[in-house]
């Protein structure tokens, strides 16, 4: 089974834009050499501490400085943007590093309201999420001269395109149209059981997949034991309760002491970062374990932010090490 990374392009307190990024591109290349499949960045904007809402320059930047890993977007929103320049943009990255970039098509803003406005002068209504898809896929696929527009560079690329996806909306648009489903069961699991369901009951075969191709999301905090991996996680558990009440920012040192965050708004983030795996290695291993069991994946993509970066650097190796460890135990079993 592949396993991938989702990353933010976390900002950290006490660090920089370009910190960040100088970080996504280090962990890009740590994710490479520990044999991760895939290496996706996601679209947020209006987030200080987030760098990665100019999604395709950063998937070109990590892409640049690795060799073998697949570069993606984890997603792109697309009800921000016009379909041609998405297109264009990603039939340019194929072409700068070809058979080696993914395309993930989100329908939330990823943003407010009012910063959805900024971002385009008329507002569209979501509904018309998979008439922009099509015409994606159209921009992306086999040359049709009667055509009256093209993506110069884009046309013929045929770069893979997945659709996202927290809710049942998402799940059967990507069985109608064929296309390989993401899951955002790292802050959204309350679905997921019914989206896997559905995408799998309802999926059309068709000339980009014959049969339904799930990723799963997980949540990571890996350290050495579990109460570190706890404590290390504690920086997203308030990052997530920032911004849920209003209060978006860095990504904060950790906390031993999270009392402060109302009972309520913290029962809410347990239950939204529930589908995760955080703990020592034995303990991220079992979680992976179980979560794969349930819900049989065909690849898990992992995504964890941690004010340290050595540290995040170690919970992305121990993540590895434990896929690979159930990867070599499956085989196992197989052939015995």
């Amino acid at each position: 089974m592949h396993y991938s990374i989702l990353d933010l392009a976390p900002v950290a307190e006490g660090q920089t834009a370009s910190q960040a990024l100088a970080n996504t591109l280090d962990l890009a290349r740590h994710a490479e050499a520990l044999g991760y499949h895939r290496y996706w960045l996601a679209e947020h904007h209006n987030m200080p501490g987030i760098a990665s809402a100019a999604t395709a320059v950063v998937v070109g930047h990590v892409a640049a400085g690795t060799k073998r890993i697949r570069v993606g977007s984890g997603g792109i929103m697309l009800p921000n943007h016009a379909p041609l320049i998405i297109a264009e943009q990603f039939g340019t990255l194929d072409a700068l590093y070809p058979g080696r970039i993914d395309l993930g098509l989100g329908r939330a803003p990823g943003s407010d309201m009012a910063t959805a406005r900024a971002l385009r002068r008329h507002m569209e209504a979501s509904d018309e999420f998979p008439q922009d898809v099509m015409e994606l896929i159209h921009y992306l696929d086999t040359p049709e001269p009667r055509s009256a527009v093209h993506a110069f560079p884009g046309e013929g690329s045929q770069v893979p395109v997945w659709i996202l996806g927290s809710s049942l909306y998402g799940a059967q648009l990507a069985a109608y149209l064929g296309l390989p489903y993401a899951f955002a069961s790292h802050f959204a699991p309350a679905m997921l059981s019914e989206a896997i369901e559905t995408y799998r009951r309802t999926f059309r075969p068709s000339v980009w997949h014959q049969r339904p191709y799930f990723m799963l999301a997980v949540g990571l905090s890996a350290a050495e034991t579990d109460a570190e991996a706890v404590y290390l996680r504690s920086s997203q558990v308030l990052s997530f309760a920032r911004l849920r009440t209003g209060q978006p920012g860095r990504l904060p040192p950790p906390q031993h002491d999270l009392s402060a965050i109302p009972a309520q708004v913290m029962a809410g983030v347990e239950q939204a970062l529930s589908c995760a795996a955080v703990g020592s290695p034995a303990t991220v291993k079992a979680r992976l374990a179980a979560l794969i069991a349930q819900y049989q994946p065909d690849e898990v993509i992992l995504t964890g932010m941690m004010h340290s970066h050595q540290a995040r650097l170690n919970s992305f190796r121990i993540g590895a090490e434990a896929m690979q460890a159930l990867g070599a135990e499956a085989s196992w079993k197989m052939a015995s």
